[in-house]
């Protein structure tokens, strides 16, 4: 998400850094694109217009002009403004009151409700530690009750059991009942949804909304949504009173202009940001990472959160100490990648790095993503346990071999133990130089084999 809107901005901030001084037709030149650069993101008009006539005081004041540095002044206003635009602090979830607390899943169908309501429900049982059931209302869409019972199951969640017949009011009270009965400290309400806005729809969705008095009702959206986010915010808060928004898909190729329209239409927080399709593939949202991330200064706290999330301390303590010393084996990079493909999308990995923007045209040259790791860890499955531990051994029938095996080619291969030697050098000089962390802290273990060459 914010790819092509990142790309764009930083090539007219490029521009204006690399001059020594700025006029006041420099700075409006540049808005000018910036405001052309957010229409093609999908930021609706009116969000676009009040952004830019708010920036344009500012960056085109004389503080900014006569700065040391005029060309990062004028930066530094845009990523405020858009920090101001998105949401200054991280909205947590509401759950005060007398348990259950009621948290009621609204938005179209296809928008990934019933998957958003699994991945929450994942979460607040996991981070939070609480107990939550789960519970479909949408008795139109085929299956969609199985489908929430399915994910439930995976995510070791409860789930209110189907009564084949029962209409969504009747379930709403089943749920908020059974939540009361049980103990539950939080109760998720995944309400149907339609392909498009209609009168049925928020009938139903505002008398359910009055039965289980929600302490939080999210709209889920997909962030392609595109303009039309705009008009699906405004009728959801008018008819039901949104309190946040989860922005699904973002994982994919975006323009991302519905995270800022969304927020400022409705005034509301966007909460949520869904990853991936899989169950821990939620994530709060920041709004001063997001505005990082869309102006290519990165999100390495994001990136370090995630690692921390997956990778076990001790064992990453262990292989530290094992690169230092140069004992770095083929088997280690195996497991290295293993948890690097749990941390998500590779390329979503890479939009967190600071400056990665500018290098993203040799990264795609090298083919740096989730296949490129899939099939190195093919390559090192083909190997035996001797090859893996000792790879100097690697002659050249060797290697047809591992490339046969895996279905890559003897230059993958090839390519693959280069990135290991390089690795293992690189580990063994800093173990000499005394270095004990990298990444902003993160172990040298966990820092993806992918970025250190």
């Amino acid at each position: 998400m914010f790819d092509s809107l990142s790309e764009r901005l930083g090539t007219i901030f490029d521009r204006l850094t690399k001059r020594g001084t700025l006029s006041a037709s420099d700075v409006d030149e540049a808005l000018r694109e910036v405001r052309v650069a957010l229409l093609e993101a999908d930021v609706a008009l009116p969000v676009v217009r009040g952004f830019i006539d708010s920036v344009r005081g500012k960056a085109a004041g004389q503080d900014t002009l006569r700065s040391v540095t005029p060309g990062q002044m004028v930066i530094k206003v845009v990523h405020d403004h858009l920090i101001e635009m998105l949401g200054t602090e991280p909205a947590d979830l509401n759950l005060i009151g007398v348990p259950p607390a009621a948290v009621l899943m609204v938005g179209l169908q296809g928008s990934g409700k019933t998957t958003t309501a699994a991945k929450l429900a994942y979460r607040l049982t996991r981070r939070d530690k609480k107990k939550v059931l789960l519970a479909s209302l949408d008795v139109y869409r085929p299956a969609a009750q199985q489908q929430l019972a399915n994910l439930g199951e995976q995510a070791s969640v409860a789930v209110l059991p189907i009564i084949f017949g029962e209409q969504p009011i009747a379930i709403c009270r089943r749920a908020m009942d059974t939540g009361r009965r049980e103990g539950h400290d939080v109760v998720i309400l995944d309400t149907a949804g339609r392909l498009h806005i209609d009168e049925a729809l928020m009938a139903e969705v505002a008398q359910v909304r009055d039965i289980a008095k929600p302490t939080e009702t999210l709209l889920v959206a997909d962030a392609m949504t595109g303009q039309d986010a705009v008009t699906l915010a405004r009728e959801f808060h008018e008819k039901v009173g949104v309190t946040g928004i989860v922005l699904t898909r973002t994982d994919g190729d975006a323009r991302g202009g519905a995270a800022l329209s969304m927020r400022s239409v409705t005034g509301q927080p966007v909460k949520f940001l869904g990853t991936s399709e899989k169950l821990d593939g939620l994530e709060t949202f920041d709004a001063q990472r997001i505005a990082g991330r869309i102006l290519g200064m990165g999100d390495i706290v994001g990136l370090v959160e995630r690692a921390q999330d997956v990778f076990d301390q001790e064992d990453a303590e262990k292989l530290t100490a094992k690169m230092m010393k140069g004992e770095f084996t083929l088997d280690d990079l195996a497991q290295q990648l293993g948890q690097i493909r749990k941390m998500g999308d590779v390329e979503g990995l890479l939009a967190m790095i600071p400056g990665i923007a500018k290098v993203k045209k040799q990264l795609s040259q090298q083919q740096v993503d989730s296949r490129t790791i899939a099939r190195q860890q093919a390559i090192i499955s083909s190997m035996t346990a001797k090859e893996r531990r000792l790879p100097k051994i690697l002659n050249g029938s060797r290697r047809r071999r591992i490339a046969a095996g895996s279905g890559t080619t003897v230059q993958d291969v090839n390519r693959l133990l280069k990135q290991h030697k390089q690795m293992s050098d690189m580990m063994k000089k800093m173990g000499k130089q005394g270095k004990r962390g990298m990444f902003g802290g993160m172990p040298a273990s966990m820092m993806p084999p992918l970025m250190s060459h």
